[in-house]
């Protein structure tokens, strides 16, 4: 039916969001129409082509001929207030018929949808992976960037734990392992595991889990935190153990969701005294 109702309007569905797209944001050259757009190079080609030959959009002057910025034409500016228009009746028509508690859910629910798809979006960005030796430098960096802004220094605190230096060497073995997130070849976070020192031999730390500011927000962290604890697992380990801090909270949400349950005091001999917050998970 969308097809149809189109068709009406003198576009297909990959020339309207094309058109959405340029008037969203102005100019946009082939290659981000690729990436935003989720379209294979010579999908995005044939679409560009057929906009170009009805004279809906056209391509604006540039020094680098390579990236040909692509514009909206006045004829383009004008099918797109026509599709705006047909939207906006579509959508109308279809609320008068809820009531206003009903329609304010659906503006909620539609709210969380987009959000959700702009997580998984993002997410593409990243990747996770064993941490390498050459990996070091920078996951030491981080730590040490992103533990003083949670007030996580001085004695007491991973930070100032010798392997800091030497994450690579410190997590090689069957039982211990840790990630690190890139983006774009960068590192931007990091987690792992290891036995619990001091603790029964069935229960594994989830160790200095920090990521960049960047890396926030995306839903990497859990992400990686479900690897950690599905690699922990296979490692033999029945529990996780966890240290925090009570302020925190994004974190603790973190492990909550994932079935970390609160404990009322700290086990094992990590020699983290600084920590005030401290979890146990069943694996």
């Amino acid at each position: 039916m969308l097809d149809s109702k189109l068709s009406d309007l003198g576009v297909t569905p990959a020339q309207c969001h094309v058109l959405i797209e340029l008037g969203h944001h102005g100019v946009r050259t082939a290659r981000e129409l690729c990436d935003s757009l989720q379209l294979d190079k010579s999908g995005i080609s044939r679409v560009l082509s057929s906009l170009k030959r009805a004279e809906l959009i056209s391509e604006r002057d540039a020094t680098d001929r390579r990236k040909r910025p692509l514009v909206l034409s006045t004829k383009g500016k004008q099918k797109l207030r026509r599709i705006h228009d047909f939207a906006d009746g579509q959508v109308k028509s279809a609320l008068d018929d809820l009531s206003e508690e009903t329609r304010q859910s659906i503006v909620e629910g539609m709210a969380n949808y987009a959000r959700a798809l702009q997580r998984a979006r993002s997410r593409r960005e990243f990747e996770i992976r064993p941490c390498r030796a050459d990996d070091d430098p920078d996951i030491a960096g981080i730590i040490r960037r992103v533990m003083p802004e949670y007030g996580a220094e001085g004695p007491g605190y991973a930070i100032n734990d010798p392997e800091v230096d030497h994450m690579s060497q410190a997590y090689r073995g069957k039982r211990a392992a840790y990630y690190v997130v890139t983006r774009e070849g960068r590192v931007v976070g990091g987690g792992g595991f290891a036995p619990l020192a001091g603790g029964e031999g069935k229960t594994c730390e989830l160790r200095k889990m920090y990521f960049l500011p960047e890396a926030r927000g995306h839903g990497v962290g859990r992400q990686l935190l479900v690897r950690v604890l599905e690699q922990a697992k296979a490692a033999g380990f029945t529990h996780c153990y966890l240290e925090t801090l009570e302020h925190m909270t994004r974190a603790r949400a973190l492990y909550r969701s994932l079935g970390f349950q609160p404990l009322d005091k700290p086990r094992g001999a990590t020699g983290h005294f600084g920590c005030d917050s401290w979890m146990l998970l069943e694996l």
